[in-house]
């Protein structure tokens, strides 16, 4: 099993994805980033002003040699929009690979499987390395990897919501069957929600809410990745079998002779 998260011709050591919003501020971002490990880190395209860069900018305060750069579509609710969104991102220099999100509801943030689907083959067609947020339906999953999707990405729970994994068979499912990585997006809460996915044995995981809406966010990206790390470790480990009854951590053998002698 890879050492590795491999994507699409893009490979990271780093199994944590972060993003860069609702920050209490702009140091406080690059701290946490820095604190969590990250290789790649999310842009929301759709909303930075690409034509007045410097100062302000989202994508001038990360440093483009240390971190890959994965605009996404968030915003987007056709088809059309997301494909606008990608070109922009293209257009702006910052490569083919680009989140894909199409969004169907503005309470749940949910996506919309048909214009994912649509989104997903188009621009693969045109040569982007595309990530699509999609729900946790093993269905819909298969679909967008048979459509060239570089990775799947699977909610957790409604995005933001912090609840963690609410359907775990589901994440499972879906880890068999696709052959891309799948990344869990959206939900993850806390370190536990972060090692129980990769537990399940899911790919990757990519947060944004659970660190930047922490008291510390700072604290909570180093947990979030030491969290990482360890549900990898653990699941490569491979946990013991569960058992309906106690067994005991010794060995048994010898002690009913052991105590037989002493009486004598």
């Amino acid at each position: 099993m890879s050492s590795e998260l491999v994507i699409g011709q893009h490979r990271f050591h780093s199994r944590l994805i972060v993003g860069t919003g609702k920050y209490p501020s702009g140091d406080v971002m690059r701290s946490a980033i820095d604190a969590s490990g990250a290789e790649m880190v999310t842009v929301a395209i759709g909303r930075v002003d690409l034509a007045k860069r410097g100062a302000g900018n989202i994508l001038d305060e990360l440093d483009w040699k240390r971190y890959t750069i994965l605009p996404n579509t968030a915003g987007a609710y056709s088809a059309k929009d997301a494909i606008r969104i990608a070109h922009l991102a293209r257009e702006a220099g910052l490569g083919d690979l680009i989140k894909l999100e199409v969004i169907g509801s503005k309470e749940t943030l949910l996506p919309d499987v048909f214009d994912l689907l649509r989104a997903t083959e188009e621009l693969v067609r045109e040569g982007f390395t595309v990530l699509p947020y999609t729900n946790d339906d093993p269905i819909t999953a298969r679909r967008l990897a048979d459509l060239g999707a570089a990775c799947v990405m699977p909610l957790a729970s409604p995005i933001g919501s912090g609840m963690g994994i609410l359907n775990p068979l589901n994440i499972q499912f879906i880890r068999e069957s696709v052959q891309v990585p799948v990344i869990v997006d959206a939900g993850v809460g806390t370190a536990s929600d972060a090692a129980a996915a990769m537990e399940l044995g899911v790919d990757g995981i990519l947060m944004n809410s659970g660190i930047a809406l922490a008291r510390e966010p700072v604290a909570m990206a180093r947990a979030m990745r030491l969290a990482v790390e360890a549900g990898r470790i653990a699941f490569t480990a491979g946990r013991m079998e569960r058992r309906r009854y106690a067994s005991t951590s010794s060995p048994g053998a010898g002690l009913a002779s052991a105590a037989g002698t002493a009486r004598s």
